[in-house]
C-alpha cells in the first residue's frame, strides 16, 4: 500500500526520520535491472537496501515514451507493516507545480519532491512539497542526482553535462 493520495496512513513520519532515511548510506542489490514499459512509460526499479540491513527500499526510474522532459527518479521506503512512502522524488520539467500548504508555484521546470511531515500529517502525498533545481535536465541526470543525494552506492550513473549553448 503506497501513502498518499489523500489517505491518512498507519504510518507517519517525522521529519528526523525521513532525513535519516535519506542521509543513511544505501546499497543497490539489482544493479542490472532490466526496463519495462508499463503503458506510455518505461519503468525500471531497483532493491536497495540500507547498509546496515535494516530498512528496505525501492529506486525507481519512469520515463514517458511520449513526451520526453515527463520522467522522475525516485525513493521509496518499505515499512515493515507493508506501507510505502515516497521519500524523494526528481522529476522532468512537463509540468508547472505547485505546494499547496505554502500557497507557492513555479513554472514547468525540472524539481525535487521531498516527503515531508507537515504534508504526511495534512493527508497529502509525502512527497508533494518540492523545489525546483537547476542539477539535471534528463531522466540519466534525474537518477545521478538522486542516487547522490540518498546516499546510494551500487549503480553507476553520470551527471547530465553542461548545455554550452543555453541561453542565459
Amino acid at each position: 500500500m503506497l501513502l498518499g493520495g489523500g489517505a491518512m496512513s498507519l504510518v507517519t513520519l517525522t521529519d528526523a526520520q525521513i532525513l535519516d532515511f535519506v542521509s543513511c548510506r544505501k546499497r543497490v542489490e539489482n544493479p542490472g535491472s532490466k526496463a519495462r514499459t508499463e503503458g506510455k512509460h518505461v519503468r525500471r526499479d531497483f532493491r536497495v537496501q540500507s547498509e546496515d540491513g535494516r530498512h528496505e527500499f525501492v529506486l525507481f526510474t519512469r520515463q514517458s515514451t511520449v513526451i520526453s522532459d515527463n520522467f522522475s527518479a525516485g525513493l521509496r521506503w518499505k515499512s515493515k507493516t507493508g506501507e510505502e512512502v515516497i521519500l524523494m522524488r526528481c522529476n522532468g520539467s512537463d509540468h508547472p507545480h505547485g505546494n499547496s500548504m505554502e500557497r507557492d508555484e513555479f513554472g514547468a521546470q525540472t524539481h525535487i519532491h521531498q516527503a515531508t511531515e507537515r504534508y504526511i500529517m495534512a493527508g497529502k502525498k509525502a512527497e508533494s512539497f518540492a523545489k525546483p533545481t537547476e542539477k539535471y535536465t534528463t531522466l540519466s541526470g534525474a537518477l545521478h542526482e538522486l542516487v547522490r543525494l540518498a546516499n546510494i552506492v551500487g549503480l553507476e550513473t553520470k551527471p547530465d553535462e553542461p548545455d554550452l549553448f543555453a541561453q542565459s
